[in-house]
């Protein structure tokens, strides 16, 4: 397994220059006055300090202490009944923050609102499962991949990731082929720490290709018994087709082949 490099930095280094293309800013407007969107900023006055509209929805941003007032208004003022999905992004070597979204959705008018809050790394935020059952399993899922805490969940353990898993996979400074503990895991739990000498590590680079770690079965006209020696070649075998089940179809190409 190649060695750990710290990633805190990771979002203040430079990620494009001039010689790559720099996708355009999304597009922000105004909250057009006389409009749905307007009533809801109106219902929630001073709980929303910043609002604009992105790609027709509603973005407000809010104080992470105001989430369930916010969303409650929402529910009940608004006809913001449904949240479709919340989870958190990382700007913690940015910013020293997490950013925290709640995906609303409005049946009745077909409309969404994108309520945005950030928290402090050690921070956490009040559970919005009285409000929306859905919460359940996503703020287990927030606290499983960033491990922000939600307070007064019902439940909150991880739901991905097994219960003694080291790290939270979604921040940006876990490394992308897992750490130590993950090169490690299946080995302690399958068989025991004692054979880590007899089994070795996982591996955990997917661009790597051992054709000697598995059985072979996708070398074809090449297979052999598990565990064979094969140091000095494996014989090539004629492949066989089903007359019932499976088609041969290399017959066209060997009708080809007569002809030419």
């Amino acid at each position: 397994m190649r060695k750990y490099t710290p990633k805190d930095n990771v979002q203040k280094k430079s990620y494009y220059t001039d010689r790559f293309y720099i996708a355009p800013r999304v597009p922000r407007s105004q909250v057009e006055s006389g409009s749905h969107f307007a009533d809801v900023v109106n219902a929630l006055k001073k709980l929303a300090f910043e609002s604009y509209v992105e790609f027709n929805q509603l973005i407000v941003h809010i104080k992470s202490t105001d989430n369930i007032k916010v969303l409650q208004i929402l529910k009940e003022k608004c006809g913001y009944t449904v949240c479709s999905e919340l989870s958190a992004v990382d700007y913690l070597a940015s910013s020293g923050e997490f950013e925290i979204f709640y995906q609303m959705l409005n049946l009745s008018e077909a409309k969404r609102v994108r309520v945005l809050t950030r928290i402090k790394k050690d921070e956490a935020i009040e559970s919005i499962v009285p409000l929306h059952k859905m919460a359940n399993f996503a703020e287990r899922e927030m606290y499983d991949m960033f491990g922000i805490v939600a307070n007064n969940h019902p439940y909150l353990k991880r739901i991905l990731m097994p219960e003694d898993w080291v790290g939270h996979p979604l921040l940006k400074t876990y490394p992308l082929q897992g750490d130590e503990a993950a090169s490690w895991y299946e080995v302690d739990k399958i068989f025991g720490k004692e054979y880590r000498d007899i089994i070795g590590a996982e591996n955990r680079d997917p661009a790597k290709i051992d054709r000697y770690d598995t059985k072979r079965f996708s070398r074809v006209g090449h297979e052999v018994p598990f565990g064979a020696d094969i140091s000095s070649g494996e014989k090539e075998k004629d492949i066989e087709y089903s007359k019932t089940f499976l088609v041969d179809y290399t017959s066209s190409q060997k009708q080809l082949d007569k002809r030419k």
